[in-house]
């Protein structure tokens, strides 16, 4: 029973529920829903380490700053690369989060999300980290459940219920029963990769060099997973590899298709695999409900459609893919009695400081 202090202390609070992504970082306070969504890049300069911007800004000047400026992305592959520079970054966007809100109290209760994947290790970085940015207390939720919480799939129901998480350093595949997780399988490849992929491609057919940012805008553009209704194409600038000098080439998404082919039968596959271990009777269920995309780069074109063909269930992306991880992590501090029990691994706090 909490005594009238921590009631009172929790009346006031300010909860927060964090997707830490790679590519994005999206921030959920209770009672308002998503307040911040920004680019997990930081500006730094090279020789104090102190950062010059954080978010979108600092993403502006990715691949353009110059030599006294550093960019850094502090997430890779869904888990923690630069422990510091993350925390700096909790921090900025904690205290944006305040600025949108009336409650007094600086410390928030914050849940964030992580891959199902990490280790114990990777988890404390994530704990530290928050609490190091200012958090009252820090608690974790595996990306795939706040994923499903999110897109508002019956997690504590008998029924099965399945969710792809595709992000932009990891890909979660996840299948719920009975408020717990059945089976999962957690890859390092999504839309980072794609990314990549894109770029080898220009490289090795076009003989163009063009860096990630102009790969994730053709992605986003053009890409597919799926023959579309009507093909696209873009202009693609960058430096020729032969003579050294600018030059543009025309791509098509038939192109760009084949080029992130790989990466997307990497996903397919691993959710074929998650299907084969999956119980009869979830199958069954999972045929009548089908299977929920989720996370930004789960909003690829054609990708729905593609895994429909592919294991013969319906797949349809969740309404607001991008923001179903954290919106899940804010929900669980809004039914925070009936869905605690879904938080794993190491938590820190007091409710009194």
């Amino acid at each position: 029973m909490p005594s009238p202090i921590d009631a009172l202390f929790g009346l006031f609070s300010l909860d927060i529920g964090i997707d830490l992504g790679t590519a994005y970082t999206l921030v959920a306070v209770r009672g308002k829903g998503i307040v911040l969504n920004e680019p997990s890049f930081v500006a730094l300069d090279r020789k104090t380490r102190q950062p010059i911007e954080v978010g979108a800004r600092a993403k502006e000047m990715w691949s353009k700053n110059p030599r006294d400026i550093l960019i850094v992305r502090p997430m890779r592959d869904g888990v923690i690369s630069e422990y510091e520079v993350t925390a700096r970054m909790l921090e900025y966007l904690i205290r944006k989060a305040h600025e949108q809100s009336w409650v007094p109290i600086p410390r928030p209760r914050v849940v964030v999300g992580i891959p199902s994947g990490v280790t114990e290790v990777e988890k404390r970085a994530v704990i530290d980290a928050t609490m190091e940015a200012g958090a009252r207390e820090a608690h974790l939720i595996e990306e795939p459940v706040a994923a499903a919480i999110g897109a508002g799939l019956p997690v504590l129901e008998t029924r099965g219920s399945m969710v792809v998480d595709v992000g932009g350093g990891t890909t979660e595949v996840a299948l719920f029963s009975l408020g717990g997780i059945v089976l999962s399988r957690s890859i390092r490849v999504a839309g980072d990769e794609m990314d990549e992929d894109i770029v080898q491609y220009m490289r090795n057919k076009h003989n163009l060099l063009i860096g990630e940012p102009t790969a994730e805008r053709v992605k986003i553009e053009i890409g597919s997973a799926y023959p579309l209704p009507q093909e696209r194409t873009m202009i693609v600038k960058g430096r020729n590899l032969t003579t050294g000098l600018p030059d543009s080439v025309e791509v098509s998404s038939i192109e760009i298709r084949e080029a992130i082919s790989g990466s997307v039968a990497i996903i397919i596959d691993t959710l074929k695999e998650a299907l084969d271990d999956t119980p009869p009777e979830l199958v069954a269920d999972l045929m009548e409900s089908g299977i929920t995309i989720a996370g930004g780069t789960g909003q690829l074109r054609g990708f729905a459609e593609r895994i429909t063909q592919e294991v013969n269930i319906r797949a349809y992306v969740a309404e607001d893919a991008m923001t179903c991880v954290a919106r899940g992590a804010g929900r669980v501090l809004e039914d925070y009695n009936n869905l605690r029990r879904l938080l794993v691994g190491p938590e820190r706090g007091s409710t009194r400081h």
